[in-house]
C-alpha cells in the first residue's frame, strides 16, 4: 500500500491533482481499480499538504450488483457514500441493443457521475484509470482511430465546471490486483453481458502477452505519453 501511495503522490505533485480546498467525487463502481483509489485517497487525506473533501458516488446501471459491500467499505473510512439508480443497462443492451456497448455505457455513466458529483458540491471526479488504462487507451487510438492519444491525468469539463483526475496513472495493474487481494478489497462482481469480450479486454491482453517478450514495455509506452520534446510526428505543413 506505501508503494502506491507514493506513486499517488506523485502524480498529485506532478500534474497538481489536487488543492487545498477541493471536494473530490471518487467514482466507486466496485471494482479492485475504483476501491484501490478510495482507499488510497482515503490515507493520503490524512497527511495531504493539501486540505480536502471526499465522497464516494457509484452508478447503479441495474445489472444486477450487489453494492452493499461498498456502503459498508465507505462507513469504515468514514467517506460519505451517495448510490445513484440508473436505467442504463435497459438503454444500453434493451432499447439501443448495441453490439458495443461499452462506449454508450461509459458517456451515461460518466453524464450521470458529473451531475451528481457537482449536485453534491464536487469541484472535482476522481476516475480510477491506472497505467495500464493509459497505455491501452493509447493503443486502442492507434490502431483503430490511426492517431496518437491517451486521456489526460487531468481534464477541466467547461460544461460541467468540473474537474476530472486520474490519481493512479503511474500505478501498475498488476500492484492494484496484488494489492485488493492482500487486503481483502471487497470486489462487486460485474454481471454486465459485455464484461471480458471488449476491444479494450483484446488490447490488455495483448500488452500482457508483449512485455513477456519486451520487458519494460509498459513503462516505455507511458514514457512515450509524457516525452512531448521528442514526439516526432510527420507535420506535412513542415515540407
Amino acid at each position: 500500500m506505501q508503494k502506491l501511495l507514493s506513486k499517488l503522490r506523485r502524480a498529485v505533485i506532478d500534474f497538481k491533482l489536487i488543492e487545498t480546498g477541493d471536494k473530490v467525487a471518487v467514482g466507486l463502481s466496485g471494482g479492485k481499480d475504483s476501491i484501490t483509489l478510495l482507499h488510497l485517497l482515503s490515507k493520503y487525506r490524512t497527511f495531504s499538504p493539501e486540505k480536502f473533501e471526499l465522497i464516494a458516488i457509484t452508478i447503479d446501471p441495474k445489472t444486477g450488483a450487489d453494492f452493499t459491500p461498498l456502503e459498508k467499505l465507505c462507513k469504515e473510512l468514514d467517506v460519505p457514500f451517495h448510490i445513484i439508480e440508473s436505467n442504463i443497462k435497459e438503454i444500453v443492451f434493451d432499447i439501443r441493443k448495441e453490439k458495443n456497448p461499452c462506449s454508450l455505457c461509459a458517456n451515461l455513466r460518466r453524464g450521470i457521475l458529473n451531475d451528481k458529483a457537482k449536485e453534491l458540491g464536487c469541484n472535482k471526479i476522481a476516475l480510477g484509470h491506472h497505467k495500464n488504462d493509459a497505455i491501452e487507451t493509447l493503443l486502442m487510438s492507434m490502431f483503430y482511430e490511426g492517431r496518437i492519444n491517451s486521456f489526460s491525468p487531468k481534464t477541466y469539463l467547461s460544461r460541467k465546471d468540473v474537474t476530472i483526475i486520474r490519481p493512479m496513472v503511474y500505478i501498475d495493474e498488476l500492484d492494484i490486483k496484488n494489492t485488493s487481494k492482500k487486503y481483502s478489497f471487497p470486489i462487486v462482481e460485474n454481471p454486465c453481458p459485455a464484461n471480458g469480450f471488449t476491444k479494450r479486454q483484446y488490447i490488455k491482453d495483448l500488452t500482457y502477452s508483449l512485455e513477456k517478450e519486451i520487458p519494460g514495455l509498459k513503462d516505455h509506452l507511458l514514457g512515450s505519453l509524457t516525452n512531448i520534446e521528442q514526439l516526432n510526428v510527420w507535420d506535412k505543413n513542415k515540407y
